[in-house]
Formats: structure tokens, sequence, C-alpha cells
């Protein structure tokens, strides 16, 4: 409605509730205004009323919604289902042409200004971490086609036909190599080297790559800034000075880094020191959209104008309307809230691992360098005679609705496009422990950390007791553990405490000590009210039974009397 349809609507109702709704209208104009006006999203998010009268308003700015609309087309956005219409807000034209992703449609308006307007936000977003970012291009495809349009983009920018060879720090994740791949480029993997626990960008063997090579051949280096522990983001500074010694190109898989403040500075310093032609980031992972996004961003213009033309046809506007949406119902200020907050529980969820890897005998991974996920060894989960090795903990895990985490055996074997691994998983060839690994990713809360590490806790027991050994191990154990208690054998090494208490004859001791350990561990972490919810439990198991004595009671009770009462009357009378 506008001035003149609430002027109008003040016959019909009163004045002043007329101006009361015209008044709440025109706040929401401003909201509207401010944003087409600074391009950027707002400091603070909006109310869903809002969002949708917005993008009613779009939607109305696309030919296939005007009244009179007489489409004589191929492609006129025409919508069978009711229901498929709803939900993309009746946007059914998508973004770009068939040159150009970012090109504005005649026939959909109002989609092109979501997709500018969408572009305008992310850019934004951004700039908060890595100020350096001059343009981006959201596009509506995950991260692993992203990297594949943007080297192909790369290649076309720097107009060399000879640059084939793309120069790869491994990193065990299918996405990124086949990217590569499909583009047509020779891959040339270098290994990391382990140092400690945490593996790290072999610097010396990138430049010597790249000397071997030839520099004039070789297309780019691919980092990864985003990965799993124990494996360490690589060096994006270092590997940017040395490409910009060998004018070399240089992309950055940032798959989930924009989440994390370290990892965006030092992506920001790397464009300062060194090069970085474009760094690819996944929509869903860092501002929590369903899958099927990711941005492009560049301090190069062209190079992000390139990539634009190098998507063929037109997309689906689908990602962008889900990221517009979230853009604008989140804020600014709330997504660097989430971003703090994740800080806070990655801290919080490494002193909880820890604490559970101690009282189970293994260790957190010091990965210091990993700023979004850490990892514990698994080495008693995966000791020679057990039945299943530690991917059967990921398994039993996962049945017990934990996701995300990822539980790595050793030596695994695998082959991926023709290129053989050893040790896939773990991004070594010969990492010394099994492992599992979790990350504090953005929107993950501390009653979710909560409840996996008890869930962990109780699988991790259950795992030890449903391994039991093939053959007898008579392997002794190490002189730190030959003084200790048959208590805290039974965490060390439980396998053989269980055959040493059979033969001993006490067959139940090693599940008490399980339980009492349990108990131990929840009292030391709950405190005070850990210890009132124990004797709950003890008044509660002890009622329990008292019931069933009392119900075993009744029942033999009633069972005598029938049987009394059956054997009467089946007595012979006696004859009076």
């Amino acid at each position: 409605m506008n001035k003149e349809s609430f002027s109008l609507s003040e016959k019909i109702i009163s004045r002043a509730y007329a101006d009361q709704a015209s008044q709440s209208r025109r706040q929401r104009e401003k909201l509207i205004k401010a944003l087409i006006s600074n391009r950027r999203i707002p400091k603070d998010g909006w109310d869903s009323v809002s969002i949708e009268l917005f993008l009613s308003e779009i939607a109305s700015m696309d030919s296939n919604n005007f009244m009179d609309n007489v489409g004589v087309g191929e492609r006129e956005a025409r919508i069978f289902s009711s229901l498929v219409s709803e939900r993309n807000y009746r946007l059914g034209h998508g973004i770009g042409r068939s040159g150009d992703i970012s090109a504005v449609q005649p026939k959909a308006a109002g989609s092109s200004l979501l997709n500018k307007l969408t572009n305008f936000m992310a850019l934004s977003v951004l700039k908060i971490g890595i100020p350096e970012t001059k343009d981006c291009l959201v596009l509506p495809v995950a991260t692993g086609m992203a990297l594949l349009l943007t080297l192909i983009a790369l290649k076309s920018y720097l107009k060399s036909d000879d640059r084939k060879y793309v120069i790869w720090p491994r990193i065990d994740q299918k996405t990124c190599l086949k990217s590569i791949v499909s583009a047509g480029l020779e891959l040339i993997i270098v290994e990391n080297l382990l140092e400690g626990d945490e593996l790290r960008t072999d610097l010396k063997a990138i430049e010597s790559k790249i000397t071997q090579l030839g520099a004039s051949n070789v297309l780019a280096v691919v980092t990864t800034s985003s990965c799993f522990a124990p494996r360490a983001p690589d060096n994006v500074i270092e590997v940017a000075r040395i490409c910009k010694k060998h004018n070399v190109g240089h992309v950055i898989n940032n798959a989930y880094g924009l989440q994390s403040e370290q990892t965006t500075k030092m992506l920001s310093t790397a464009h300062k020191v060194g090069r970085v032609d474009a760094f690819v980031q996944s929509t869903d992972k860092n501002f929590m959209v369903p899958v099927g996004g990711s941005i492009v961003g560049s301090s190069d213009r062209k190079f992000i104008e390139t990539t634009s033309k190098t998507y063929p046809g037109r997309a689906s506007s689908s990602p962008l309307i889900d990221l517009f949406i979230t853009f604008l119902s989140m804020g600014e200020n709330k997504y660097v809230q989430l971003i703090k907050e994740r800080s806070e529980l990655l801290i919080y969820l490494k002193s909880r691992l820890s604490s559970l890897a101690q009282s189970h005998n293994e260790r957190l991974l010091e990965t210091p360098n990993n700023p979004i996920s850490c990892g514990i060894t698994l080495d008693t989960f995966s000791r020679e005679g057990l039945k299943r090795d530690c991917s059967y903990l990921g398994s039993m895990l996962f049945k017990r609705c934990c996701s995300g985490m990822r539980t790595v055996p050793q030596h695994i074997k695998k082959e991926i496009c023709g290129f053989k691994f050893t040790g896939y998983g773990a991004h070594h060839d010969n990492y010394p422990h099994p492992y599992m690994v979790c990350a504090a990713a953005i929107g993950v809360t501390k009653v979710e950390i909560d409840s996996f590490i008890l869930r962990l806790d109780k699988t991790m027991i259950k795992f030890h007791l449903q391994q039991n050994p093939k053959k007898s191990l008579t392997v002794e154990l190490g002189d730190e553990f030959k003084q200790q208690s048959t208590e805290k054998l039974v965490d060390v090494a439980p396998i053989r405490t269980r055959q040493a208490l059979s033969k001993s004859g006490d067959k139940s001791e090693y599940r008490k000590s399980i339980e009492n350990k349990k108990r131990q561990r929840f009292l030391e972490q709950k405190g005070p009210l850990a210890s009132l919810q124990q004797s709950n439990s003890f008044y509660v198991d002890r009622r329990r039974t008292i019931l069933n004595f009392v119900v075993a009671f009744a029942m033999g009770t009633l069972f005598g009397f029938i049987i009394v009462s059956k054997s009467r009357q089946e007595r012979p009378r006696k004859s009076s």
C-alpha cells in the first residue's frame, strides 16, 4: 500500500489506526532503502515480515508475475507446482544470461536485483575479515565446482596455454583433487611435513617443484586454509610470497575458513605480502544455509569479471535466495557474535576432549595451528587382537546420532583419479596414530558438545566390552602401569584385564570397575549436582529392588493360593 491507499483507508477505519499502520510500513521501507543505498549486509537483522515483504516486491518485478503478461518463449518461468512456486517465492527465471552469470535479465528485473544485492552483501562480509577483497562472485554451485571454474578462469585470465601444472599440498579430501583434474590440468602433489602431531606445509618442496617444472608452465599453487586436524592450514602467507616471486597463480581453498578470525587474518596478510588470485569458500559451512552455494573472492575485479563470464548459461537462484534471506535475517552484528562464540567453544571442546582422552588412556593431538578442529589418539582402539579397528567406533557413534566426527585408521590405501595414496584420510603416508577428529564450527552449542562427550565416553567403553581378542594377549604392560591398581588397569587394557579377572574367578569385577570409573569421572566434571543425581540414582535403584521383591512375593502368594484352591476342589467329598 502507498500513501494514497492509506489515506483512503482512513474513511473505512479509524485515522489513528491507519496512521499507525502507515508508520510501520514506512519503517520497513526505510530498511529496504538503506539496503539498496548502502549495498552491504545490515548491522542488525531484519524480522521475517520485512524480509517476506521485500521478497514479494522483488518477485512482482519479474515478468512471470506480471498480471497481464503473455509468454510465448521457451523459458517463461512457468512453475507447475504451487508448492515449488511458494518455496522459491515465485522467482523462476534464475540469474544471469547465457554469456555471463552476473548479467541482468530483461525479463527478470527482480531476480537480477536480488542477485546483485546478494553479491554486495557477500562482499561486505568478506571485507570484515579480509579487507583487501575488492570484488566477489556468489555461485550457485558447491566449493568443488567453484574451484574448477576459478582455475579455468585463471588460465583464461593469464592467457597462457603453456601453464598446465597445478601444485597442490596434499589434503585427503576428494573434492579439490577432482576439481583440478576436471579442469584438464596436471596435478603435482606435495607431501606434508610431520612436526610433532601436526602436518604442515613443505615450502621448500613447493618452490623446488616450481623451479623443476618451470614457472612459466605452472598455472597455480592451490593451497588449503581450512581443514581437519591433525593437518594444519597451509602456510598461505609464505606460499603467497613464493608465488609472487615466481609469477605463479595462487588459489586458496578456504572452504570453511571465513568463520575463523585466525584464518581470515592469515589470508589478509597473504594479500598484503604476496600473491593471491582468488579464495573460494562455501556458503553452507560459513553461513548456515542449505548446501549448494559458494563465494569466490579476489583483490582483482577483472579476475572476478572473467570468472563470471566463464560460467556457461543461466543458473539457479535458489542458493542465492537462501543466502539473501540469511544475510538479512542474521545481520553483521549477529554474524560477528557467532564467530566469537565459535572460537570460545573450540577451547571448551578441546578441554572436554582432553579430559575424556586421558580417562581412556589416550591424549589430545597437539595441533595449535588448526583454529577449527581438534582430535584425540585412538591407539588402544586399534591394537592387535581386536575384531574391529577404530573405524567401527565411528559407526557406533553415528548410530547414536553423533555426526561430523571422523575416525581415521592407519595405512588405508586409496586411488583417486589415478593417484594412489597411502594412509589416506590422515594426509600422510605414515601418520603415527589412528585418531578421531571433530570440529567446533559456526552455530555449534555448548549443549551439543556436552552431549557428544557423554555419548563418546559411553561408546568408547562399550567398544572395549564388545571386542573379544582372537587369541590370548600375553604382551606385558609398560613399566609405568605395573604398579597400578586393578581399577586403573581396566582403563589401560580392558581386554587383558577382563581375561585376568575371569581367570581369577571374579567375572563381574570388570563391569564394576568400568561403572566406578564412569561415576567418578561424572562426579569430577559435574560437581555437587552430580552427587545429588548419583544419590537419586541410588535411591531409584533401591526402590526398584524393593518393588521387584514385593511383586515377586505377591505373585508367589497368588500362585500358592490358586494351587491350594485347586487341590481342595479335587478332593472327594465325604458322604453324609
